[in-house]
């Protein structure tokens, strides 16, 4: 995909759904809500996940927008930990969403939440609904629940236990507190309508049993509340005005309403918006942690993966990820969302804001002949090319030089502009060289390149104004910085992997050639003390970063150009 159809892409995703001109239908039913008085002219949002996995690209486009539209509001946006499965939930994975988010631009200030803060009020409000006669004790096994629930074509049928007294299950669901009862032996259900058209409205599930130490509240705790009724509830408790969503979440709505209606409590409003669907990746938690867990990938910060924490240490700035989320825009139906625009973004923001710098990823070695063998020279160079801002540094030249294999050709085919034997090429700030003659050992690998250097021409331009048409890139052998350099790619090589042929593995469609690793590398000397974080163009290649466990390497963001090729 080329950048200008990028960015025809990306346009038109940012405008689908758009009810009025430039805004997306979230932020219009917003004005609306504002202008109509509705929820006292404030705009309260939160940002939920589930500390049951690291952070990913999904994420990232749902906190670009809960934080993003409360900053264009003035309003405030919560960091919400909804910790209602023990089984699954980790500081870990608390700590990580907190670095993603700040680190993707998100502002809490003291308005940090946990569904485990409001444990003791949640079972409060179960209490309320079975005094209401709307919630009941079931004893059906989830595999009963399932087979009881129906089927889009044929109603649910009611439980045994969907009559028992107010009294009854109030005793059973103390008991479920009290620890009387095993795993899955009970469970609180919302008494509402076997019959209802939307499945999530069958008696839907309110508590279950989970003899589980949770990582806020120890073993207090034996019964935990569901997702769906907590979420709601939290929402209230915290007086969040739009309660902003993934399309999945679109049939549960009706049960978010019926919870806070029936108890009569504060209500916000829930609004959905399709998630992201990327092309050559996957953005199911599941699989993500499927791919960590049996070693397809080195960790969760692996720079090939889609998580916040693998783009960081890719080396992916904050603000090329928010730009690609205003890019893509919001929209009310799913869509597939080409790579090629979150790398468009990637390089965009890279050429605009990194320095530049002269890298060999294949070195071969250039002799320049006439060159006096003790000498060392240095030039001046540009940072950035279009910033002088940036300001210059000093790069050495000498006798010996490191330049990439492929900058040089035997037989060279026509219209080939760099080193071949009795050719001239420019060495980017520095002199023509001419190519005399190539050395290769017993095996016909090429080792050396004997050259020639006219000294009238330094600073690349000569006195009797010859024209030299191709210029490359060279390292100084004597002042070169060693270095391994990882060349990652995408994750998969089919496109849709949401479409891949049922029955087939996902793990299949895994690219072997997602990073490439090319060791002894040689960069200039300016590079020596690069810490991660630090971003570079080595020029001609690509955008490249530090990688932050492992010194000596470098992790290439982006390529100059997209360059991938799926697997036949």
């Amino acid at each position: 995909m080329s950048e200008n159809k990028a960015e025809t892409v990306a346009a038109a995703a940012e405008s689908n759904d758009n009810p009025k001109a430039g805004v997306d239908f979230i932020r219009a039913r917003i004005m609306d809500d504002n202008a109509s008085g509705r929820f006292g002219g404030q705009v309260h949002t939160r940002f939920p996940p589930e500390p049951n996995g690291y952070l990913h690209l999904g994420h990232a486009k749902s906190i670009c927008l809960n934080f993003g539209v409360a900053r264009e509001f003035g309003g405030m946006c919560n960091l919400r930990f909804d910790d209602t499965n023990p089984v699954k939930e980790d500081t870990e994975y608390v700590d990580s969403i907190r670095e993603d988010v700040k680190w993707l631009g998100g502002e809490w200030d003291d308005r940090e939440f946990y569904a485990s803060n409001y444990f003791d009020k949640l079972y409060e409000y179960a209490e309320q609904l079975i005094l209401k006669g709307k919630a009941y004790v079931d004893d059906l096994s989830a595999d009963e629940i399932r087979e009881y629930r129906g089927t889009l074509t044929r109603p649910g049928k009611e439980s045994p236990c969907r009559n028992r007294s107010v009294e009854e299950n109030l005793d059973l669901f103390r008991r479920m507190r009290a620890g009387e009862f095993a795993d899955g032996e009970h469970v609180l259900r919302a008494k509402i309508d076997m019959a209802s058209p939307n499945l999530v409205m069958r008696d839907p599930t309110l508590y279950r049993i989970r003899h589980a130490e949770h990582h806020r509240t120890g073993n207090k705790w034996c019964i935990y509340p569901m997702y769906d009724f907590t979420h709601c509830l939290s929402d209230s408790l915290e007086g969040i005005t739009h309660s902003i969503c993934t399309l999945e979440f679109e049939n549960n709505r009706e049960l978010y309403d019926w919870v806070l209606d029936a108890l009569e409590v504060y209500h916000p409003q829930q609004i959905e918006f399709a998630r992201l669907n990327l092309t050559h990746t996957v953005l199911s938690k599941r699989k993500l942690i499927q791919l960590v867990k049996e070693g397809y990938v080195k960790g969760w910060d692996d720079p090939r993966m889609p998580t916040l924490s693998g783009l960081r240490r890719r080396g992916v700035p904050p603000e090329a990820l928010r730009e690609f989320c205003s890019r893509i825009g919001i929209a009310r139906s799913d869509s597939m969302v080409d790579y090629a625009v979150l790398e468009f973004c990637i390089r965009e923001y890279l050429n605009a804001h990194t320095p530049r710098a002269m890298a060999v990823l294949d070195p071969v070695k250039v002799v320049i002949e006439n060159y006096p063998e003790d000498q060392v020279e240095e030039f001046e160079m540009p940072w950035h090319p279009e910033d002088a801002a940036y300001g210059s540094r000093t790069v050495p030249f000498s006798r010996e030089l490191w330049i990439e294999r492929d900058d040089f050709r035997q037989d060279p085919p026509k219209k080939y502009h760099r080193l071949a034997p009795g050719a001239e090429v420019r060495l980017r700030y520095a002199y023509f060289i001419t190519c005399r003659e190539a050395v290769y050992d017993d095996a016909g690998n090429l080792v050396e390149l004997r050259c020639t250097y006219d000294p009238e021409s330094r600073g690349g331009q000569s006195p009797d104004g010859r024209k030299v048409k191709g210029t490359i890139h060279w390292v100084s052998a004597d002042h070169a910085v060693d270095a391994e350099v990882r060349l990652y790619d995408k994750l998969f090589t089919e496109a849709n992997m949401n479409a891949i042929p049922e029955g087939s593995d996902y793990k299949d469609y895994l690219n072997p050639e997602s990073v490439v690793v090319c060791k002894g590398c040689k960069l200039e000397e300016s590079l020596k003390d690069a810490k991660p974080g630090e971003k570079f163009q080595f020029v001609r290649t690509g955008f490249f970063t530090p990688d932050s466990k492992n010194p000596g390497v470098y992790n290439r963001v982006v390529t100059l150009r997209d360059s991938f090729k799926p697997a036949k």
